[in-house]
């Protein structure tokens, strides 16, 4: 690449859906024109195996909104990714029909490690860490339909999909003993590195800590929350009624429940 690149990647997770429009420069780095999110809860029954008639709608017309906005700004590339709600439903092709008439372009399911792999990427970028210092962290990315752990081991790079979403966790009404039973395996793996959270459920916390009536990713990026602050936080959010929730300064109302 001999010249700076405007690229445009529209995220389409099992809650939400991200935009991002960034310049890259012929060395790769990148800077952020603007970003987005809506909340369009494709997974919206992902415990069923389906997509509903209903989320496709929703989540094609607000990847619509986005390429256009991506057009408009000058995007040279567009590129378009799918997570758990996707890659686990039945009728995944639908969902992926009504993109491709909307847009034109192809949407690349990511497998389950090709999501941790790019969520180690962005944290990499987001947080430069010396090759010397990589096994001493794990990234957690709670997403909706699942939750991606990654950490390196000399060489190796190795990744964990656990059917821990947010959005399974509530249909389901799963709690502390699912979470517990499933996070078993790899607690050993993760014992003793810093943890570096990914995802709208870690930068929320983060947001509520602060209690920020507007959400700032300036003063979410890099904030600190202990394991005891987590765990706090968790069970106070747990104890309030689901109108008492949308009122918590941070968390935003689409999220309450």
């Amino acid at each position: 690449m001999s010249k700076e690149v405007r690229v445009a990647a529209i995220d389409i997770g099992t809650n939400s859906t991200r935009y991002l429009l960034a310049d890259v420069s012929p060395v790769g780095e990148i800077s952020r024109v603007e970003a987005a999110l809506k909340t369009t809860r494709l997974g919206e029954a992902i415990t069923a195996g389906r997509l509903t008639e209903q989320a496709m709608a929703r989540t094609t017309a607000a990847v619509t909104e986005f390429w256009r906005r991506a057009q408009g700004k000058g995007a040279e590339k567009i590129l378009l990714v799918a997570t758990c709600a996707v890659r686990e439903a039945d009728n995944r092709e639908d969902f992926l029909q009504l993109v491709r008439q909307a847009t034109g372009l192809e949407v690349r399911v990511l497998t389950e490690k090709e999501e941790a792999f790019y969520t180690f990427l962005g944290v990499l970028t987001g947080f430069p860490i010396p090759e010397a210092d990589l096994e001493k962290i794990a990234v957690v990315d709670v997403g909706g339909g699942s939750t991606e752990l990654t950490w390196v081991e000399g060489k190796r790079f190795i990744a964990r999909s656990l059917p821990l979403g947010a959005v399974r966790l509530t249909e389901q009404n799963g709690g502390s003993q699912a979470v517990a039973a499933a996070l078993q395996p790899v607690c050993r793996s993760l014992a003793g590195r810093r943890i570096i959270g990914s995802g709208g459920t870690i930068t929320t916390l983060a947001a509520v800590a602060q209690g920020l009536a507007v959400y700032d990713p300036e003063r979410v990026h890099g904030y600190k929350l202990s394991a005891e602050e987590v765990a706090d936080l968790s069970s106070r959010l747990a104890r309030l009624s689901l109108d008492e929730r949308r009122k918590v300064r941070g968390l935003q109302p689409e999220r309450a429940d």
